[in-house]
């Protein structure tokens, strides 16, 4: 192509005036639709149409291997309404075409190449290049989406395999494909019955190690695992397979790559100006400015991308405390105030607000979930009332009480049994996510497995006792790979899941066990169905300090369909233990951790028992004398024998 052949093609824009409009409010949600670069056809002509928001912009070119990179051949036009927006057409190439923007600003003489920020695909790190791809997939999921609804709802089962795509599993000594993980995790999660996947950021990123949290490219796929198509194919085999598909995204920060979004076009376009404000002490990264309404427009629309072009059925939205907060990880002095004086962030509370309420007006079966962990009022109350508009949050105040109780040797554990009691509080404050995550088995903090005290049967014996009593309290399941088979080792992100443990007979059985969890928890109405309601939980006894010992009951919408669960957090099994029933008749052992095939001593209740017409506690008229196995977790149903 010659620079006069491509510098005399007609104006062409897929933007229109509403469009203009909608961006410079804040409102367009749709960006990815306009603006980037996409595959036309112009009086004729193939080729592709390219626009950038740089409104500090000198000019702009279009530079890439079509053009030998030469910024003189394929200059933009800056549109004339004031947006900021740069177009240009250049005929004659297509999907997989390489480029960048040259930017030349009116500020400080600055020149810099970007990648484009609505970039559906990029080069291979460390390339920097942003890549023209045509999302052109033809899906198969749409028995799933029907009953999307259905399955998202709160009185659904949700029981998640977080996963980092990076470090599951490796073939040959590298990642897998995509379309190879579409097999092996699908067959995978179907044993282990988890209902959906979580993974770990897939948005295209510099920083490997960074595990996807420093995004880069919030409209595109990682390219480390294949093709743009090969994630849709993915997610549509998991769908396929009943399984439904978490990502996490990150709208709280982005790293400082001169490629990237930062300084964009020689001013703090998408970043505060101000580090105060626009720099993260924490992790060297940029905070958006959520007031700018481009920017919002820009935050939204990658979030509706996930669920529109790539079927995600929620979000997981990772660090909101950091948003939420002026002085977050700062000290005195090193934060600016609101207009009110106070330490919260009301632009981005704002934002959060906004976000949640359009993700619910145009994907009304979409699931958002907060990663907050403070004690921020409402997060998951509506925004009419006040609320954040989230559909969940993960209970990080149940994950740190209980593990800190778990570390303890059993013979201590009674001087800690508040750290078991206090969650039930305020279990149904906020709609929780019970999260075991990938931030407690990194950075020294050990595994799960490893948090455990005692010998290697006590270790295990705790494991499952752990997962028994996070499936049968109130609230959603979130366990990250591994530590469903009881992986000792701290995860690694560079090295595959130590697959060769499930060859050795404890970890098989902590696999079959963490499977038997999800199939109770998902057969039994008692576990799932009310969540987030106080009627769906009662204490029958958390006053047994001495023995270790807590009781409870489990409630579905049918109150007569009911759970006894009594969790024994010392290796002294106890005889004869009595707890109490709201029924009688005969209560069948549909829980025991101490099973054999789950690698325990085998000792539990024959089957059931018969209840007794014996009170107990004074709220109950029956009660149930049980054998409580050591470190083991049992629970019961009214029914047959």
């Amino acid at each position: 192509m010659s620079k006069q052949q491509s510098n005399t093609n007609t104006h062409f824009s897929l933007l229109t005036e509403q469009d203009i409009y909608l961006f410079r409010e804040g409102n367009h949600f749709r960006l990815y639709e306009k603006l980037g670069a996409h595959i036309v056809e112009n009086n004729g002509v193939k080729g592709v149409y390219f626009a950038v928001w740089a409104p500090n912009a000198k000019s702009v070119s279009v530079i890439g291997d079509f053009n030998d990179w030469d910024n003189d051949v394929n200059s933009m036009n800056c549109r004339w309404d004031g947006s900021g927006i740069w177009e240009a057409f250049v005929p004659e190439i297509g999907d997989g075409a390489v480029y960048k923007y040259h930017i030349v600003s009116h500020h400080k003489d600055y020149t810099v190449d970007k990648g484009d920020p609505f970039a559906f695909y990029w080069e291979q790190p460390p390339r920097t290049a942003s890549v023209v791809k045509d999302l052109n997939y033809k899906w198969k999921d749409s028995a799933w989406k029907k009953r999307l609804a259905e399955r998202n709802c709160g009185k659904s089962p949700m029981s998640v395999y977080e996963v980092h795509l990076g470090s599951w599993k490796h073939k040959d000594g590298g990642f897998l494909s995509y379309a190879e993980m579409a097999d092996e995790l699908v067959k995978y999660v179907k044993e282990t019955g988890f209902t959906h996947v979580e993974f770990l950021p897939v948005m295209e990123h510099p920083f490997y190690g960074s595990w996807g949290y420093q995004t880069l490219g919030y409209f595109a796929p990682s390219c480390r695992f294949g093709e743009c198509e090969g994630f849709m194919e993915l997610v549509d085999k998991l769908h396929q397979n009943e399984i439904g598909v978490i990502l996490d995204w990150v709208p709280s920060h982005f790293p400082n790559d001169e490629h990237g979004l930062v300084y964009f076009d020689g001013t703090h376009l998408y970043e505060h100006s101000d580090p105060k404000k626009g720099f993260h002490p924490d992790w060297k990264s940029c905070i958006f400015n959520y007031g700018r309404k481009e920017v919002r427009s820009f935050l939204i629309s990658s979030a509706f991308f996930w669920l529109d072009k790539y079927h995600a059925d929620g979000l997981r939205v990772d660090a909101v405390a950091s948003m939420l907060y002026l002085d977050y990880s700062r000290n005195e002095g090193e934060w600016i105030p609101n207009e009110n004086g106070g330490r919260e962030n009301l632009e981005a509370i704002d934002f959060l607000r906004r976000m949640n309420e359009m993700i619910s007006e145009e994907f009304p079966d979409a699931t958002t979930i907060a990663e907050e962990s403070t004690s921020w009022p409402m997060v998951t109350g509506s925004v009419d009332t006040g609320g954040l508009g989230f559909d969940m949050k993960w209970n990080m105040g149940w994950m740190h009480d209980t593990l800190d109780y778990m570390r303890n040797d059993p013979v201590h554990r009674k001087f800690h049994q508040d750290k078991l009691s206090f969650s039930i509080w305020y279990a149904f404050t906020e709609r929780f996510v019970l999260p075991l995550s990938h931030d407690e088995v990194v950075h020294g903090k050990g595994s799960i497995f490893n948090k455990m005290p005692g010998d290697e049967w006590q270790k295990f014996a705790n494991l499952r006792l752990l997962y028994g009593y996070m499936f049968t309290h109130p609230g959603k399941k979130l366990l990250f790979m591994g530590s469903e088979f009881g992986q000792p080792s701290e995860w690694n992100h560079d090295w595959q899941l130590d697959w060769g443990l499930l060859d050795k007979d404890y970890h098989a059985k902590m696999k079959l066990w963490t499977g038997n969890l999800n199939w109770l928890y998902k057969s039994q109405a008692a576990l799932h169905q009310r969540d987030f309601h106080t009627e769906g939980f009662e204490w029958i006894d958390f006053h047994d300090m001495e023995q270790s010992v807590i009781s409870y009951l489990r409630y579905a919408d049918d109150k007569d369909d009911c759970l006894a669960v009594v969790c024994n957090f010392t290796p002294v099994p106890r005889y004869n233990y009595r707890i109490g029933v709201p029924k009688d008749g005969f209560w069948k052992e549909v829980m025991n951790s101490d099973a054999k095939e789950f690698g325990g001593s085998g000792q539990g209740n024959m089957g059931g028992v018969e209840a007794s017409p014996a009170a107990f506690g004074g709220r109950f008229d029956h009660s149930l004398s049980i054998t409580l196995p050591p470190l083991g977790i049992v629970a019961f149903k009214r029914g047959e024998k």
